[in-house]
């Protein structure tokens, strides 16, 4: 296995961060295992893409992360596929209000299955390939999993679970796996970002004074998997400042 090129395994691929995280592990020479929920023709064009540059470096799978049995399933595919997993990106993310008072279990159970459940299950999943290639897992948490944004409570609750679950999981997957996670501010606004005047307040609290790109984000993902050798346990954050500015 010694001679093979690493493999990753990314969810939620197929378009926005995921498919930026994919095109930056892809250039640096990782085959990728692709996860996608229900965006289909952009993770095949995704995938037209990274076949065109090298033949036989990708697999797509398909999954609700929803559902349990998937998870191992997935892990099981990727090794199956390519024989050995160097890294694991847990991305996918489900993301919508649950303005208090409205909010239900169903809100609940959808948040934290994308958000916590699936990211925890694959990690136990992986881990015993991941310890015997001294691999990395990064999971993607946001900022407001420190700083809870109004009217979305069941989010930011499931991304701080997840915020923990990267310090636990660093904690028991040592010496041999490393994990991490990466929280971004404003990099994509959100399909539901229509308040103009909303997004300059955000921009105006952000000492860099922009929005980041996803390949700034892309970029951070692949330092913690490959170069980031003596950091575990952290939640980076790529926004701009907009934590410490009150």
């Amino acid at each position: 296995m010694a001679d093979r090129r690493p493999v990753a395994l990314v969810t939620g691929a197929a378009r926005r961060l995921g498919a930026a995280i994919a095109r930056r592990l892809h250039a640096d020479g990782y085959d990728l295992a692709l996860h996608y929920r229900s965006s289909q023709a952009e993770l095949g064009a995704l995938v037209a893409e990274l076949e065109s540059a090298r033949p036989g470096s990708t697999l797509v799978l398909q999954a609700e992360l929803g559902e349990f049995d998937r998870l191992p399933e997935m892990i099981a595919a990727t090794v199956g596929r390519f024989g050995r997993l160097d890294a694991l990106v847990n991305n996918a993310s489900a993301y919508f209000a649950t303005p208090l008072g409205k909010a239900t279990p169903a809100q609940w159970d959808m948040l934290f299955a994308s958000n916590a459940r699936a990211p925890f299950f694959l990690a136990q999943a992986a881990a015993p390939h991941l310890k015997a290639t001294r691999g990395a897992i990064v999971n993607m948490t946001d900022i407001y999993a420190e700083r809870p944004r109004p009217g979305h409570a069941l989010y930011c609750m499931a991304k701080a679970a997840l915020a923990m679950a990267t310090k636990a999981l660093a904690l028991e997957l040592a010496p041999d796996v490393r994990v991490n996670a990466v929280a971004p501010g404003a990099i994509l606004w959100g399909d539901d970002e229509t308040d103009e005047a909303r997004k300059q307040r955000m921009l105006a609290r952000t000492p860099l004074a922009r929005t980041g790109t996803p390949e700034e984000i892309a970029g951070t993902v692949a330092w913690l998997l490959r170069d980031a050798g003596y950091v575990t346990g952290q939640v980076i954050a790529v926004d701009g400042g907009r934590l410490i500015s009150g």
